[in-house]
């Protein structure tokens, strides 16, 4: 749609939050004085998941629409380090010419993809595969390898497919290093957690170490000390094993290796342990018999154990306990996913990958992010030696900053895809400024619901300003630059749409039948042919008619369920992506049964494998190793990147948006600031081994001792943040410090020291 007309009426139009992974339906009243603001925002009562629900975030949204800093114009470096703004035709040409360049003297594989999405914005990653494959750009990686390439590790070998738990209808819930007060990741979030928490039938679980807003709601707060959540795993799955509470009839019915895994329990000293993890015994006990007794429990692990010491074996522990407890493929249990675009490949066979210069273990594709410097600062003949970077800011947003801009810097060419000159475009030898997400088409594959999963394909509320477009249009156009754009396909298929579906459908796997490569370029041509002829708003959503097609041949039964395709004589990709279309608000998309979990267990064998050996020789050296490496200069444990009421992913970037904790205060304990000399509100220096930055103190009893924690989302450079931007935490943290099997970053637990200033 266009701008409303200056002073006309504001009006409403569905969309949906862009802010985490829920993507909770919104409603939004498009107005003001230019007719380009998000005057109001409410949750969409229509939405099939959300239902209404909406935090307090998303009423800030117009800060990242309108922003004052936004880009406009494609910008190209100069030999003095200054920027100048070009045309689209010379900065097309040009990318597509130095990019050429690159692969043709090194090969593709030294063009390192990094991005391709965000929280609300993954349309991008679909058209960005025509590039990578035209250049043969085969590395590649993204925040998830930040997160979740442990989990994906753990879950592929164990289960062979990823999995979510069912908070709606369980008996136990239990949160592992996450607050979803805040950082949400379930629909409808806090409504959730009251509903558990209130009944006096259900219990709620909480391990974290600080006394969060969920964890105050929690009848039971497993409040481990910093790093800690490996013994106390340990501890939890070892009382079970040793008080012979395993689930054994559904293990031997459903699993294989139990009796690999028991030895490595049966002895295990539980009360060293819970000191180690600073848990009292009683407590920890009494929780893993809550658990092993209940009807059902749902577990869910996030950052805080995902970017912790001992990520990876965490993962594998809490995994020990659902399924040795049986909590799988039940109502209010673990349950598989049904995705219309799988975000991580789960496989239990994967094969090894590596990094060309680190090597590095890829997993899902992605290679570990805390190595993208040692992949390029090197004279390697393999290192990278350019990035394309899209919808992301790996200069603020992974470790060691001033270690990721050195290797920015060093690159032959760094081409950057942004709204904003973010501090890695700043870096970069152009920007190519894009729409924004709601001046476009846009959907997420973040669909993890069961047994209803719903999709939500979003229509532009907002034509771009002059001269910008969306990522598909940019890929299509390096396409044509890169003469790779085949005409005669765009053309035919152009005509079989007017012909009918079925026209379409014949022609396209025709083609693709004839040329397999055909597949690569099959996002850009379908964009091409059909984007302008979709109903208006939604061209960018052209690349779907593929996924849809795709979706149709690997989860028809999950289709036909919810009404697509079941028609006799109706093609369900079709149904599908008419589907999407069709609804605003978002639709299901898949329907499916507790029944059918048990067979959607991907391993070779269609068991449940708990026994990984990989993992062993770490569980092992838990008896031995201490929780964390004591250092007498950095006494303290540093977590950064805590959510907060008012943090949220890095599009928000003017720090007026938040309506509290405008500096992105340090928090620390009573204890502590009383022993340093540190008042409330107060300045202070605090010091890692990597940096050091100034500070504004919060005195919190959330807090135990030893332990101080930094927001996320602060620190970004903004004309209107004057004094109230913040830190940004990857100043602070090193590329060493990540988990030896998944490389995923220790950001959670970094040494640090405090000094009065």
């Amino acid at each position: 749609m266009t701008a409303a007309p200056k002073g006309a009426p504001a009006s409403w139009h569905p969309t949906a939050c862009i802010l985490c992974e829920c993507n909770c339906g919104l409603e939004v009243e498009v107005g003001g004085e230019d007719g380009r603001r998000l005057v109001r925002i409410r949750g969409d009562k229509a939405h099939p998941i959300s239902e209404g629900y909406a935090c307090e975030k998303p009423s800030r949204l117009d800060y990242y629409q309108n922003d004052s800093a936004r880009l406009t114009r494609p910008l190209r470096r100069r030999p003095d380090g200054s920027f100048e703004e070009i045309d689209w035709e010379t900065a097309i040409r040009e990318v597509a010419e130095r990019l050429r360049a690159i692969r043709d003297a090194h090969g593709g594989e030294s063009i390192f993809y990094y991005g391709g999405g965000g929280q609300g914005n993954h349309l991008p990653a679909a058209y960005s595969r025509t590039l990578r494959a035209v250049l043969g750009m085969r590395y590649r990686s993204n925040a998830l390898a930040q997160e979740k390439t442990g989990e994906a590790w753990v879950s592929g070998r164990m289960l062979g497919t990823f999995t979510r738990s069912d908070f709606e209808h369980c008996e136990v819930g239990v949160f592992l290093g996450k607050n979803p007060w805040f950082s949400h990741g379930l629909p409808r979030a806090r409504v959730t957690l009251r509903e558990l928490a209130r009944d006096p039938d259900r219990c709620l679980i909480v391990i974290d170490p600080r006394r969060t807003e969920t964890a105050e709601l929690a009848d039971v707060h497993l409040q481990v000390s910093p790093g800690g959540d490996a013994w106390l795993l340990a501890a939890m799955f070892a009382a079970l094993v040793q008080e012979d509470r395993l689930a054994d009839d559904w293990i031997e019915a459903h699993c294989d290796g139990l009796e690999t895994v028991r030895p490595h329990f049966a002895a295990l000293p539980i009360a060293e342990y819970c000191a180690r993890a600073g848990v009292p015994e009683s407590q920890v006990r009494a929780a893993a018999r809550r658990i092993a007794d209940a009807r059902s429990v749902a577990f869910f692990e996030d950052l805080g154990v995902q970017m912790n010491r001992h990520s990876t074996l965490v993962s594998y522990l809490h995994r020990l306990l659902v399924y040795g407890t049986g909590n799988y493929g039940r109502p209010g249990s673990a349950h598989p996913v049904t995705s219309l675009q799988p975000l991580l490949t789960m496989g239990s066979g994967e094969r090894d990958e590596r990094s060309p210069v680190t090597g590095a273990r890829i997993i899902s594709g992605l290679v570990p992010c805390n190595v993208i410097p040692e992949e390029i600062l090197t004279d390697h003949p393999r290192r990278f030696r350019a990035m394309f970077v899209e919808a992301a800011n790996p200069a603020h947003s992974l470790a060691d900053g001033p270690r990721m801009r050195e290797a920015l810097e060093a690159l032959d060419l760094l081409v950057v895809v942004d709204v904003a000159l973010t501090e890695t475009a700043r870096l970069a030898d152009y920007v190519l400024p894009v729409a924004t997400q709601f001046e476009k088409a846009e959907a997420t594959f973040f669909n993890f619901e069961f047994p209803r999963n719903a999709f939500h394909l979003r229509r532009a509320l907002l034509d771009p300003p002059e001269g910008l477009f969306p990522e598909a249009e940019l890929h299509a156009r390096l396409a044509e630059a890169m003469g790779v754009m085949p005409r005669d396909a765009v053309d035919a298929l152009r005509e079989a749409w007017l012909d009918g579906r079925e026209a379409f459908r014949r022609g396209f796997f025709t083609r693709l039948a004839e040329d397999p490569r055909f597949l690569a370029l099959a996002p850009v041509v379908l964009y091409r042919a059909i984007g302008d002829r979709l109903p208006a708003g939604y061209a960018e959503a052209a690349a779907l008619w593929g996924v849809a097609q795709i979706a149709a041949q690997r989860i028809p039964d999950s289709l036909r369920r919810a009404g697509l395709g079941g028609a006799a004589g109706e093609d369900p990709g079709e149904a599908l992506f008419d589907a999407m279309l069709a609804s605003d608000h978002g639709f299901v998309f898949a329907v499916d049964d507790w029944s059918d979990c048990l067979a959607r267990i991907a391993t070779p064998n269609g068991r449940i494998q708990l026994a990984l050996p990989e993992l062993f020789e770490e569980l092992d050296g838990l008896a031995q190793g201490a929780r964390l490496d004591r250092d007498p200069e950095f006494p303290l444990v540093l977590s950064a990147g805590e959510r907060r009421s008012f943090t949220a992913n890095t599009i928000l970037r003017d720090p007026g948006w938040r309506r509290k904790d405008a500096h992105g205060a340090l928090r620390i304990s009573p204890a502590d600031a009383a022993r340093l000399g540190l008042a409330d509100g107060g300045p202070a220096r605090l010091v890692t081994r990597r940096g050091e930055a100034r500070v504004r103190i919060e005195v919190s009893d959330r807090m135990q001792p030893g332990h101080v924690s930094l927001p996320n989302g602060t620190g970004l450079a903004h004309p209107a943040a004057g004094d109230r931007g913040g830190i940004a935490p990857n100043e602070l943290t090193r590329l060493e410090d990540r988990d030896p099997i998944a490389g995923t970053p220790w950001h959670k637990s970094t040494a640090a020291r405090l000094e009065a200033v």
